[in-house]
């Protein structure tokens, strides 16, 4: 969405509106919220069960209209990745932010019975996965944990758990919600959060991209569209100006870029830039927002064996090719070591991976246009994929990488970036380099032998302390934090509306932690059966959301029936889906 001057200058509506059904809709959401507030979180709680039975019960219809939307072959196996980054994601949130409430109902806190633990800084941490004996199974060997921000004990964190939950009668306002136009559920993820964390009622404005949706979210959230809580609104640059500056509305919530927010913050052209120097916003409410970034991958030199390189150059393609590249947390700029013996074959690997992977039409607007920029600016760099249009960037010096560093591509561009130093000095340079000189702190992965971490003992958690992301992965993609319900996603703490980066505030976060900082995701080095002969504790083969999993698709909508009635019945039809992938 983008905001004009004439579009800001009249933020509330005229006697004869421009937008009547945007009108409308707040003023059913006005009188909803009374209804929502007269709600007990029983009742809630029920809803949100509700919610999750149609999300599984739409799932065929909703991912038939992501493929849709995205141009995928329906028999083609990436149409997993709709599944797992549709229906399912939003199922085990419905299920787990339900969870939340039935124990404030009960007169105890979301984090009663979560496992506690320490990081550097004196920080405390709270177990987001595994929980159940299910993820142990179906997510054996990957597990998160949300680092609160520094000074947050226990008790604190436990009291505090809740969020607007802990005084559900007391509701605040109007949300809107700005959806994005990639991953599906984002939007109605997002509408889950503003109702129940900041327990605000929802306008939700689809993504003209997504606008084919409609009909399915409607079926999706029809018990909270029924009793006033949520109206859902379609339409262009227009209408999200219209929306945000009305004056029914209380706060905004957004997705997308930096350049979207300053707009819709501030205004565009000079004056836009005039204000957002002065730091003087056009905009009138509060807003939140989720804004991606350059996201870094750091590998970690150490010795691997040929199906090592080879995995983990599929795990690499997998975080930049997820979703044809248009993720915000897609990575755009692999850290390596130049000293490391094995760094060529690594970027071999790498190249080939990203070469071979499953072909699929760019449907992201403008992406052709940003992998021409791309080019444009790294004449030398490889044109890959069927078409030449997928872009690797290496074998350049350092200085000459700033414009991968400060621009999300958006689009199946990587670099690979090569720092002259080893060992413990390699990780050091290499954080100082994503925190310093990247634009955005959605998310970092690191790629790291288990002998390696386990050598560089309790540098390595320093290693993670010094990253300044709201999510961190290692040895598994930050995309695993996004999927996850009880983990938090978005920017590191600390942003301000004119140096946003990667945003305010978080979402998701099911257990609903106050003041959180960030997620730590770590997953196998291997995919079974190396891992357990290699030590690893994990029985997981080659991952679902891999871009050449054979049967993702498979294993993908397995996973969302399960999402709807977990059952020990269900797991051998799942197990043997995973094993073939």
């Amino acid at each position: 969405m983008s905001t004009s001057e004439s579009e800001a200058a009249s933020p509330t509506p005229d006697a004869v509106s421009a937008h009547p059904d945007v009108d409308a809709a707040l003023l059913d959401l006005a009188k909803g919220e009374n209804a929502w507030a007269a709600l007990s979180l029983a009742d809630r709680a029920q809803l949100l069960d509700k919610v999750r039975e149609l999300a599984v019960q739409h799932a065929a219809d909703w991912v038939d209209a992501a493929v849709a939307i995205k141009g995928l072959n329906p028999k083609s196996p990436l149409v997993g990745e709709e599944w797992m980054s549709g229906p399912y994601p939003f199922a085990i949130a419905a299920a787990a932010l339900s969870a939340s409430l039935a124990k404030l109902d009960a007169g105890t806190s979301p984090l009663d019975g979560a496992t506690f633990g320490t990081a550097p800084g004196g920080r405390t941490t709270v177990k987001a996965l595994p929980l159940d004996i299910f993820d142990r199974l179906l997510l054996s060997g990957f597990s998160a944990e949300v680092w609160l921000q520094p000074g947050i004990d226990r008790a604190t964190a436990q009291r505090d758990a809740g969020l607007a939950q802990r005084a559900p009668s007391r509701t605040q306002g109007v949300g809107v919600v700005l959806g994005a136009g990639n991953i599906t559920s984002i939007a109605p993820l997002d509408t889950l959060y503003e109702l129940i964390a900041h327990n605000r009622v929802v306008a939700l404005k689809l993504n003209p991209i997504t606008d084919s949706l409609l009909p399915v979210l409607e079926r999706v959230l029809e018990p909270l569209i029924s009793i006033g809580a949520v109206r859902i609104l379609t339409g262009g640059a227009d209408v999200g100006t219209y929306l945000v500056h009305h004056a029914l509305v209380d706060h905004v919530h957004m997705t997308g870029s930096a350049l979207t927010h300053d707009a819709i913050v501030f205004g565009t052209g000079d004056d836009g830039a005039r204000r957002k120097a002065a730091n003087e916003p056009i905009l009138d409410k509060p807003i939140s927002s989720e804004l991606g970034g350059v996201s870094p991958t750091i590998v970690l030199p150490g010795k691997w064996s040929s199906a090592d390189i080879k995995f983990q150059a599929e795990h690499v393609a997998t975080q930049r090719l997820h979703n044809g590249g248009y993720n915000c947390v897609a990575s755009q700029a692999v850290v390596v070591s130049s000293e490391w013996k094995q760094r060529d074959e690594f970027v071999s690997a790498l190249r080939d991976a990203i070469d071979r992977a499953p072909d699929r039409s760019a449907y992201y607007p403008g992406s052709d246009s940003r992998v021409a920029g791309a080019t444009a600016v790294f004449p030398s760099a490889a044109r890959l994929g069927m078409n030449g249009g997928r872009v690797l960037v290496t074998d350049l010096n350092l200085d000459e990488y700033a414009p991968l560093l400060q621009t999300e591509y958006f689009a199946p561009v990587l670099g690979v970036i090569d720092l002259p130093y080893g060992g413990a000095e390699f990780a050091a340079r290499a954080a100082n380099l994503v925190n310093e000189d990247f634009v955005g702190t959605l998310g970092v992965n690191i790629i790291a032998a288990p002998q390696t971490i386990k050598s560089m003992g309790s540098a390595f958690d320093s290693l993670l302390e010094s990253l300044r992301y709201g999510a961190i992965a290692v040895n598994a993609w930050t995309g695993l934090a996004y999927l996850t319900p009880t983990a938090t996603w978005g920017a590191f703490p600390g942003h301000t509306l004119n140096n946003v980066q990667s945003g305010i505030g978080v979402v998701h976060n099911a257990l609903l932690i106050n003041r959180p900082e960030r997620t730590i995701v770590r997953g196998p080095f291997r995919p079974s059966p190396r891992s357990v002969l290699n030590g690893e504790m994990s029985i997981s083969p080659k991952p679902p959301w891999f871009v050449n999993n054979r049967t993702a698709a498979t294993t993908g909508r397995l996973l969302t029936g399960f999402a709807g009635a977990p059952s020990w019945t269900r797991l051998p039809a799942i197990f043997a889906s995973a094993l073939r992938g």
